[in-house]
């Protein structure tokens, strides 16, 4: 028999907020963490908005030894640990003694691109004939294994420590992949989520494409528009989100505090094929993606109340809003509430699924709704499908009882996992 799964412990280092408390705030009262960026109009991009977070080196300090900060050039690698520690230490898991590991715990963190600067850095230097002064921690900063060894080693897990990567869709792949291990009785509890670096060689390559807003350079809060009839391209970000899954049993033994359970989800490609391209998802697969996570979970359709999009800002958003209504068979006033976060935080890339989960995990232990921000034009294509009612432009009081989030990533990737409240009376 399966075992049932529970979150146990947050953690989040966000463009709005650094830290479970200050990303709540801002996602209630719809505050914006997307910014100028000096450096990105000095490179001449025609996006120079971002979404990166504000880490204080006083902050970093508390998370990184002196040792483990000399030569360290890896943003993704900061946010992630500091999200990833908090997350652990909200769930009151203790750290594995010096002598040996806990067998029983593990990491499941993913990223895309893992240390860009320190590898740029690198180059320079090998290239000028100084490969001797690359310094030691150079391989440990820019493999993608990097995020998952650096918690690994400063828990002291001995489970399964590793890292996934599925483009966008990574964050919430690794929640379906601890559930996963969890359910089977592989693993007590693990540290999930995912990270991504932030600067100009992350997002350099997607101003190429011309899918980011380039008039919004004077007025970057107005930029990211989700399910907008004015939404120009999505807005780049960054940051890590985590999150502890535990075994339900796991976590009523220590009584630790239940934040949700994971009632289970899918993932699937569409193969780029049909509609589907590296870019632009097959809605086939994620209406299949969809039903299959439904039907994972042990639930019906009509029992979803709360979706979390990915709806990044793009013309793709009234596709995925037809996609919802056609694997729930659900229109009209009968759609569940859905909002997206990218309003306020941007297209956080590989740390997307992550952030915006532990976002809408915090919508159970707030009993609200977060407000869709940018979004008062309201695409009509999107207003024919659902009641715009059911698009809250404010945060609203709504006690949601199972909540459907999803990723589609780039590469025609999948994934969709499904919470519900806990009661503690199951």
């Amino acid at each position: 028999m399966e075992k049932r799964v529970v979150i146990t412990g947050l953690g989040v280092c966000a463009p709005n907020g650094v830290g479970v408390a200050d990303f709540s705030l801002a996602l209630q009262s719809g505050k914006s963490g997307i910014r100028f960026q000096s450096k990105l109009k000095d490179l001449d991009f025609s996006c120079q908005i971002a979404g990166e977070p504000l880490v204080r080196d006083n902050l970093v300090n508390q998370y990184f030894t002196p040792l483990q900060l000399r030569g360290l050039n890896a943003s993704g690698i900061v946010y992630g640990v500091i999200a990833g520690t908090d997350a652990w230490n909200d769930a009151k898991l203790p750290i594995a003694n010096k002598e040996a590991p806990d067998w029983n715990a593990g990491i499941i963190f993913g990223t895309g691109i893992l240390g860009v600067d320190k590898l740029r850095d690198s180059i320079h230097q090998i290239d000028a004939g100084k490969v001797r002064r690359l310094g030691s921690t150079s391989v440990l900063q820019t493999m993608a294994s990097g995020i998952s060894a650096y918690l690994g080693g400063i828990l002291g897990c001995g489970n399964q420590v590793t890292t996934n990567s599925s483009a966008c869709t990574t964050g919430t792949e690794g929640i379906l992949m601890a559930y996963e291990r969890i359910a089977a009785g592989k693993a007590e509890y693990i540290l999930t989520g995912s990270c991504s670096d932030s600067g100009p060689y992350i997002w350099g390559g997607f101003d190429a494409m011309r899918i980011l807003p380039s008039t919004y350079n004077e007025n970057p809060t107005s930029a990211s528009r989700p399910m907008s009839s004015s939404a120009a391209g999505f807005v780049p970000g960054s940051g890590a989100g985590a999150m502890v899954l535990e075994s339900l049993e796991s976590a009523k033994k220590r009584g630790a505090t239940i934040y949700a359970e994971v009632l289970g989800g899918a993932q699937n490609s569409g193969g780029q094929r049909g509609n589907g391209s590296m870019t632009a998802p097959n809605s086939e697969a994620v209406q299949r993606c969809i039903v299959a996570a439904v039907n994972n979970s042990g639930v019906n359709a009509s029992d979803i109340d709360t979706i979390n999009g990915h709806l990044t800002a793009t013309t793709k958003d009234v596709v995925e809003i037809q996609n919802w209504c056609d694997a729930l068979e659900r229109s009209g006033g009968d759609f569940p509430y859905i909002n997206s976060f990218k309003g306020t935080i941007g297209h956080c890339l590989a740390a997307a699924g992550s952030i915006e989960c532990v976002g809408s995990i915090l919508q159970f232990k707030e009993n609200r709704v977060f407000g869709n921000v940018n979004c008062n034009d309201i695409h009509p294509d999107i207003t024919t499908l659902v009641d715009p009612v059911k698009i809250p432009r404010k945060t609203i009081e709504f006690q949601s009882q199972i909540m459907a989030k999803a990723s589609f990533g780039f590469g025609d990737v999948n994934a969709c996992v499904l919470f519900r409240r806990y009661s503690g009376q199951e």
